[in-house]
């Protein structure tokens, strides 16, 4: 098998629709939820407006990093901005990360001195407006979430939002029937507390791959393994892998074989068998071997793994 250069479709043209789709519509809300909230009063419908300020913002940038993933690599970009999308999902959970620590501290503030009153069938209507256009936008990117970690930041603030939207309905329907004030303030706090943990993760996912880490699933031990059970090969060293973006795991390794491989043509059988057994067994397309004699480690610089 040869090198695998077709490194997947990162922002299709069927995705970048979803993506400006998705993004009118929160933009579209936000101006409706900010309305509700001044209105209101309802805390809820705050968060919730904040989170879709941040959204937006986050939006505009996934849909940015789909377009430019588009662009082809060049001498200055060898791999183009495939990493773009990861960049933008890192902002991403960073924004949803600070919205989601103020709304915690907001939300326990105010369930110690709740305001006086709030307006809760306001906050009804606003909130439907907001779930509506939420379902919409969760339809929209449902199909295209696993693609990418742009994508899936697009579609868990997407979710978020929805979450936002009908603890803001549920927050609503408790003041309406109970007059109990502080619903507005509990219903923050659930928001917040299902905002934190994903966008943690998600930065946590991103941050991996811009600090190189190994893919996740991707035992190197096993990999060095595997390549040592190819006949011919002596040893493996700097065995070093990485992701470019999601979708595009990278592996190099420098490899000792039999001084005869470099007289009898076995290099190019080798190559296309330590390739195919990276595709195979591992997943990764693009890997990059050096061949090495034995005698070539005196003149190496210091090796690592």
């Amino acid at each position: 098998m040869a090198h695998g250069h077709d490194h997947g479709n990162v922002g299709s043209a069927r995705a970048r629709g979803r993506l400006r789709l998705v993004l009118v519509l929160t933009a579209v809300v936000l101006v409706a939820e900010v309305i509700g909230a001044i209105l209101t009063g309802s805390l809820a419908l705050l968060a919730d407006a904040g989170h879709m300020f941040t959204d937006v913002g986050g939006l505009a940038l996934a849909y940015l990093a789909a377009v430019l993933s588009e662009r082809p690599a060049s001498h200055r970009r060898t791999w183009g901005f495939k990493r773009a999308e990861v960049l933008a999902a890192m902002v991403q959970a960073a924004a949803l990360l600070a919205v989601g620590v103020y709304v915690l501290v907001e939300g326990i503030s105010r369930l110690i001195d709740p305001p006086e009153s709030i307006a809760s069938k306001g906050m009804l209507a606003f909130g439907a407006v907001g779930l509506i256009a939420n379902l919409i936008g969760l339809w929209a990117l449902v199909g295209s979430r696993a693609h990418n970690l742009n994508l899936r930041a697009a579609f868990l603030e997407v979710v978020n939002d929805t979450i936002g939207s009908v603890a803001v309905i549920v927050a609503g329907l408790v003041i309406l029937t109970t007059g109990w004030i502080g619903a507005d303030a509990v219903a923050s706090l659930l928001v917040a507390v299902l905002i934190v943990p994903r966008t943690v993760m998600l930065l946590h996912d991103s941050l991996n791959v811009l600090l190189e880490s190994t893919p996740r699933g991707l035992d190197l031990d096993d990999v060095r393994t595997h390549i040592l059970e190819v006949g011919h090969v002596r040893a493996v060293h700097d065995l070093h892998a990485t992701q470019v973006a999601t979708d595009l795991p990278v592996l190099t390794a420098h490899v000792v074989v039999d001084d005869s491989c470099f007289y009898d043509g076995h290099l190019c059988e080798l190559l296309v068998r330590l390739q195919d057994c990276l595709a195979g067994h591992f997943d990764v397309e693009h890997s990059t071997f050096q061949f090495e004699r034995e005698t070539h480690a005196e003149s190496e610089a210091a090796t690592h793994l």
